[in-house]
């Protein structure tokens, strides 16, 4: 049985004859697979770039706006946006120009520019936190924030939310499985017992929360203020501020990542939901798609930073090492990007377009989910909607994965991709930049519909 409703062999039959589709459809791009194949590993220069729903992976040639065009000619709405990367858009004008500008004056140096106190006075103004630095990944402000969380409370345990995604952080690569913390499936090439230094516990569980916080051990709580990568999963009312709450109790400190959750609001949820965190972690759109991360913290925070420096140097007699910092973090392009993208492209006026759209989406979402007689649901966060395989929205990351019905995902993509739509991968995200438009919306919907009475057409099709 699949929580979909749906019978696994006639998404097979669907799904088989979408690829014959796309190989029919795509001879460049399955012949540039064939030829990546014999110099990059698994035919790609990044192995996760393999994993889409395509039989080969489709080549892009160039993508401006809300669309990308293929390499054999094929114009598409892009509804997954680099998977937030490119939440405004690519390329952007205003990011095209500050890399022309910045191409003739230098791309990296280690040292800053005026560029870089503009950024750390906008991102202040914009986020409620005083000081800031800056990374080349959102991964990176993460790894460096949970040092600094360790070295100010002197524990070494971090907290997180089951499914949770923060990139590929060591620390949160956990589960939760029958109570316990577990290492998450699938790593390639863990040496050492994550479970150790990490507790994974589910999202909306206060009692969980406080139980684990209640040990003493917790540096930090490192969260999303929604789930967003293993399907979307909303806080329950009161739950984030319950969060504060309890890490303040406890003495651990609160880190919110919002980097996917921006799309909410011009100052993310952290600013529209008052959350109060110590620290404040973003990358991905930040830079208008230039390679960037950024963390930002409380005052109390760059005290007690400043103070964990001190006794570090005191402990090497001065001569120390961070273990924060890579030679490109904060590099000249970057920043002067990141100017750019603050001041003329993630603005106000963004959002305003965005935001709508995006209720638009969702509600056209359920109006398909209804017509077709599914037990689906559709959750939405900002400018981001997602339509899920089950009855109700999930409230944990549990809930969200027993949902999972891979194949299916994976065929309803293919065919939106075979008919010039493309959507996030791995999960049934949408997101709505500046650029995109009521009829990209309702095109997708329409091609969805499609799609559903075709598959739902094949005999004993609904389980």
């Amino acid at each position: 049985m699949t929580a979909s409703g749906i019978r696994p062999s006639a998404v097979e039959t669907f799904a088989a004859r979408e690829r014959a589709r796309f190989r029919e459809r795509n001879p460049q791009s399955v012949a540039l697979a064939e030829r990546a194949r014999h110099s990059l590993f698994g035919g790609v220069p990044m192995h996760w770039m393999a994993d889409w729903s395509t039989p080969v992976p489709l080549f892009v040639e160039r993508a401006r706006g809300a669309r990308f065009h293929d390499v054999d000619g094929h114009d598409y709405i892009d509804f997954c946006l680099g998977d937030t990367g490119s939440m405004f858009g690519h390329s952007p004008e205003p990011i095209a120009r500050a890399i022309a500008e910045q191409a003739g004056n230098g791309l990296t140096s280690m040292l800053p520019g005026e560029d870089a106190v503009v950024c750390g006075e906008l991102l202040a103004a914009r986020f409620g936190l005083p000081f800031w630095q800056v990374t080349a990944t959102a991964t990176d402000a993460n790894r460096y924030v949970l040092r600094w969380a360790r070295a100010i409370t002197g524990r070494k345990t971090l907290l997180v939310f089951d499914g949770c995604y923060h990139g590929s952080v060591d620390d949160v690569m956990v589960r939760q499985r029958g109570g316990q913390t577990v290492p998450r499936s699938g790593l390639i090439g863990q040496a050492y017992d994550l479970t150790q230094y990490s507790r994974a516990i589910p999202f909306n569980d206060v009692e969980a929360l406080e139980a684990a916080l209640a040990q003493g051990e917790v540096c930090a709580l490192l969260c999303e203020p929604a789930m967003t990568n293993i399907g979307m999963v909303l806080p329950e009312p009161g739950f984030l501020q319950q969060c504060r709450e309890l890490t303040k109790k406890y003495g651990s400190l609160l880190i919110i990542d919002e980097t996917h959750t921006i799309s909410t609001d011009i100052g993310g949820c952290t600013r529209l939901w008052n959350l109060e965190p110590d620290f404040f972690v973003l990358g991905k759109p930040i830079a208008g798609g230039v390679p960037c991360g950024v963390f930002g913290c409380s005052a109390a925070m760059a005290e007690a930073m400043q103070q964990a420096r001190q006794r570090a140097n005191q402990d090497s007699h001065g001569h120390g090492h961070s273990g924060m910092g890579t030679t490109l973090s904060a590099n000249a392009l970057a920043m002067h990007c990141m100017r750019a993208n603050l001041e003329q492209v993630m603005t106000p006026a963004a959002y305003a377009h965005m935001l709508p759209l995006a209720a638009r989406l969702a509600e056209g979402l359920r109006r398909l989910i209804g017509k077709h007689g599914l037990k689906w649901s559709v959750s939405e966060l900002g400018a981001r909607s997602e339509f899920q395989f089950c009855a109700a929205p999930p409230k944990s990351g549990a809930e969200a994965e027993a949902a999972f019905h891979d194949e299916l995902q994976m065929a309803l993509h293919l065919y939106l991709i075979n008919r010039g739509i493309l959507i996030t991968p791995f999960h049934n995200m949408c997101l709505c930049c500046p650029d995109t438009s009521a009829e990209d919306v309702d095109r997708l919907i329409a091609t969805l519909d499609q799609a559903l009475d075709e598959l739902l057409a094949i005999p004993g099709a609904r389980l």
